[in-house]
């Protein structure tokens, strides 16, 4: 592959670094990772966003969590046709594979996915709208959490579509078959969170009160 290129020296001498220190020092626990494979308790989706650190948010260590990370934490509904589906693909494996006993879905703040969502389905985004944006169509899930937010006030509404992006993907999570047996049988349990960049407030979803709570 003619474009592939060498490591920008930066991230070489951060590997190198870390392999003489936090590896060196934890070599053994590596090992047993790598030869008895992977048992994670819990598979989170989270956002591609460079800013949203989720084994730093909740101190975890290698082989604890399984993450998938795409525009804006977002899952699409179930669908059978055999096609690509990364995320899918990912809550499958998850579930069936792994068997995890708890998905957390984690928005966050000022996510830049839901802000072209909600700038796409207020006609401020024609770009997003053209059939041949990957972003656009991706966003395309969290129109009904668009629709959801159209009565909120204008200053809060981008606010409440990052809540809704984790409930969207709550409510189509619980369309594959497999998460929906999982949970019948009380060997899967599903968490809505959205963390503040900012102030670093962890919020999770309240089914009872259907509101945003802090941890």
């Amino acid at each position: 592959m003619k474009y592939a290129r060498a490591l920008p020296a930066y991230m070489v001498q951060r590997y190198h670094g870390w392999k003489a220190t936090t590896f060196a020092e934890n070599e053994a626990w590596y090992a047993r990772l790598a030869s008895e494979g992977q048992r994670p308790r819990a598979f989170i989706i989270s956002c591609c966003d460079s800013r949203v650190h989720v084994t730093s948010i909740f101190g975890a260590d290698q082989g604890e969590f399984f993450i998938h990370r795409n525009i804006a934490n977002l899952v699409p509904p179930f669908v059978d046709d055999g096609d690509h589906h990364g995320t899918s693909a990912a809550v499958e494996y998850a579930v069936t594979a792994l068997k995890v006993a708890h998905i957390v879905v984690l928005g966050h703040s000022n996510c830049g996915g839901v802000k072209g969502c909600h700038d796409m389905c207020s006609g401020n985004a024609p770009e997003l709208e053209q059939k041949s944006s990957f972003v656009g169509r991706w966003m395309d899930i969290l129109r009904p959490g668009y629709e959801r937010v159209l009565d909120i006030p204008e200053e809060d509404r981008t606010r409440a579509l990052e809540h809704e992006a984790v409930l969207v993907s709550l409510e189509n999570l619980m369309t594959f078959p497999f998460v929906q047996e999982a949970v019948a049988a009380n060997k899967l349990t599903l968490h809505g969170l959205w963390t503040n960049i900012g102030d670093g407030d962890l919020q999770q979803y309240d089914a009872e009160t259907k509101k945003f709570v802090s941890v």
